[in-house]
């Protein structure tokens, strides 16, 4: 990811926070209306489908849309002809605060998790660990042109794929998808971040890393 020089920031006092910032891109995704959400649902789908990162993964994480998440749901339905599996994230019930993935299909059972968001009952052995993935679709809060996440502050994936630092080359495709609205110039970001390969939106497609 690059870094920019310190003459691209602004003065410290005057950025907002991660805080601030992850309330004022709530909002202004919140306050999209359902016809905005299905209609950037379908170009966010048409922007995936043809997706060089894409091409070649059989193995796809996705998320169910939650708090004004752009929705991945119909590019899922149309990814499935092609012979495509989809997994979804499940809090994993020993290793506190990472997440594992689970199977998804049209029959899959859910049931809400502890912050209220429908999860696949967790059944080891069918479960997928982070590395065996192909590419994660995962939800943004935030997000700008150098590979930066903003995400909902649990550090969930950030957890998740710290390994990427360490054995790069086990590393899945990690791409964000949120609304074109959701970008940003440059976000504040922390060590411990995991930049992305890419961010879908509905207007556009971004590779942040080779």
């Amino acid at each position: 990811m690059q870094i920019p020089s310190p003459d691209s920031f602004e003065a410290e006092s005057d950025r907002p926070s991660r805080q601030e910032l992850r309330k004022l891109l709530r909002q202004k995704r919140c306050a999209l209306s359902p016809q905005q959400q299905r209609h950037a649902a379908r170009s966010l789908s048409r922007q995936l489908l043809g997706h060089p990162m894409l091409y070649r993964a059989r193995h796809i994480a996705v998320y169910l849309p939650n708090d004004g998440e752009i929705d991945p749901g119909v590019y899922v339905e149309q990814a499935r002809k092609r012979g495509i599996r989809f997994y979804l994230p499940v809090l994993h019930p020993i290793h506190t605060g990472r997440l594992v993935f689970s199977p998804y299909g049209p029959d899959t059972a859910l049931r809400p998790n502890r912050f209220g968001i429908p999860e696949p009952l967790f059944s080891n052995g069918l479960e997928r660990p982070a590395w065996a993935m192909d590419a994660v679709l995962m939800p943004l809060v935030g997000f700008d042109r150098h590979g930066g996440r903003l995400g909902m502050g649990g550090g969930f994936y950030d957890r998740t794929f710290a390994f990427v630092r360490r054995l790069p080359g086990l590393s899945p495709r990690l791409i964000g998808l949120a609304h074109s609205i959701q970008g940003m110039n440059l976000l504040p970001v922390q060590p411990w971040d995991i930049p992305l390969h890419g961010i879908v939106t509905d207007q556009d497609r971004h590779q942040a890393r080779p």
